[in-house]
């Protein structure tokens, strides 16, 4: 890791062989002898951290690093004595340190605290910069990112908007497909027209038709007078069918024709009435391989499927995970009347490396609570899940010289299995391309391994 180290210590035979060591790993080291020469210089120049001696003449490294903490909160200070206590320690991080290494010390485990630091350091400007990206923040409607796969997005939208085609949305559960959805009718024609939202999989076949058709007085027992549908409801907006590929397979002709011929027929009705509104759908499902096990029409699906927006799964969106934190962070803890203003480097850390399955929504119920939790003006570690703060990515051990770790092959398969779908964001499509199996076999095997854990998986490669 490339940085600008300033090391301040009395001792110049030290000073000399830090500079020969670190610069050989890649480290750019100015030194100094004292702590006032060493501050004149900070003060003049920008170093990524800074190496102080405890003990020097004048000024010494607590003031040094009590001086840096108020002038330079950003740059971590590494102190270094040859006369190490618990007492000196705690004085050390007091003073604002951000460790402290004891003489004599061995040149690899200080390149390893200084590469920490460094990151540190990294991630700490990173989330001071988020503070401020936020408002800046590329936008498409209520969606918030900055990514290259959101931009791209963005750009699809765009020209998505402009039509009034058919739009079927698929992506991961929680990834904001609604969001989408009203995004795109804002900036339709249709926007001064209703967005009108149901959830296909919240309801029994029988009263999904009665909320899409509607139906006539009389038309069963409990109608004692007529329903509007939401087709006609949508008139001249957006009709927004979430969840679609849980459509019953009985009502999925009905859907189809009302599609085709712009008329739906209410239930109970001989009369078809027209509607003017367009049609977005959304799925967290594979809907081709519904189609090929015949659990959804083809020629419904090609219907809805006229133009397609996938959004990309959290995991897949850089630092767009620390833009939303610190976006979830200023929205509740405004709510909560909280003086909490972002993250610590250790939690955005934690925050960058889990998985996210439950996607944006899971982050923000995990900012929700951390936000009501925590006691500081931060949020840190602790304020965490606790899956969050334990999470280590699975990986796949092949080898080792420990007979203990030689595992049953149908384990090994599954570990396999599961590696290869999360390393292709969560496409079970191309992951049964990339192994060389069917997707029903894929999806056979997976249903198979839901709710197993293996005490191995959090153990590295």
């Amino acid at each position: 890791m490339s940085a600008r180290v300033l090391l301040v210590d009395d001792d110049r035979s030290l000073c000399e062989w830090l500079e020969s060591a670190l610069t050989k790993r890649g480290l750019t080291v100015t030194w100094r002898t004292s702590a006032d020469e060493g501050f004149a210089l900070l003060d003049a120049e920008d170093f990524d951290l800074v190496i102080a001696d405890l003990n020097m003449r004048g000024m010494n490294g607590l003031e040094l690093c009590q001086r840096i903490a108020g002038s330079r909160p950003d740059t971590p200070v590494i102190v270094i004595t040859a006369f190490g206590s618990l007492e000196t320690a705690v004085a050390a991080i007091r003073a604002g340190a951000y460790d402290f290494i004891t003489k004599p010390f061995e040149i690899e485990a200080l390149h390893l605290t200084l590469n920490r630091a460094i990151s540190h350091r990294a991630l700490r400007q990173e989330v001071t910069r988020l503070r401020r990206a936020v408002t800046e923040a590329s936008r498409f409607g209520e969606l918030l990112g900055a990514s290259a796969a959101m931009r791209q997005v963005y750009d699809l939208l765009d020209r998505v908007a402009e039509t009034d085609a058919s739009v079927l949305i698929t992506g991961e559960s929680g990834t904001g497909k609604e969001l989408v959805a009203r995004a795109i009718h804002q900036r339709s024609r249709r926007a001064a027209g209703p967005f009108v939202a149901i959830n296909c999989s919240a309801m029994p076949e029988t009263l999904l038709e009665t909320e899409l058709f509607g139906h006539v007085k009389g038309a069963f027992t409990d109608a004692r007078s007529a329903r509007t549908g939401l087709f006609l409801q949508a008139e001249q907006g957006t009709l927004f069918l979430d969840e679609i590929g849980d459509l019953p397979l009985p009502l999925q002709p009905k859907l189809l024709r009302a599609l085709q011929d712009r008329k739906v027929r209410p239930v109970g009705s001989d009369t078809e009435v027209a509607y003017d509104a367009r049609l977005i759908a959304a799925t967290n499902r594979d809907i081709e391989l519904a189609v090929e096990e015949h659990r959804f029409r083809d020629d419904l699906y090609y219907r809805i499927n006229v133009l397609q927006v996938h959004l990309p799964p959290l995991r897949e969106r850089g630092s767009d995970i620390l833009l939303l934190a610190q976006h979830f962070i200023e929205q509740y803890a405004a709510g909560a009347n909280k003086p909490v203003a972002g993250l610590t480097p250790e939690a955005a850390e934690k925050l960058m490396s889990y998985g996210w399955p439950g996607n944006v929504r899971e982050l923000q119920n995990c900012i929700e609570r951390a936000v009501a939790l925590t006691r500081f003006d931060h949020i840190v570690v602790e304020d965490l899940p606790e899956k969050v703060r334990a999470y280590r990515p699975s990986r796949v051990l092949l080898g080792g010289d420990d007979p203990t770790e030689v595992l049953p092959l149908e384990e090994v398969e599954r570990r396999y299995i599961l590696w290869a779908v999360d390393a292709l964001g969560g496409s079970k499509t191309l992951a049964a391309q990339k192994l060389g199996v069917d997707r029903k076999t894929l999806y056979r095997k997976l249903g198979q391994y839901e709710g197993r854990t293996s005490v191995k998986d959090t153990k590295g490669s």
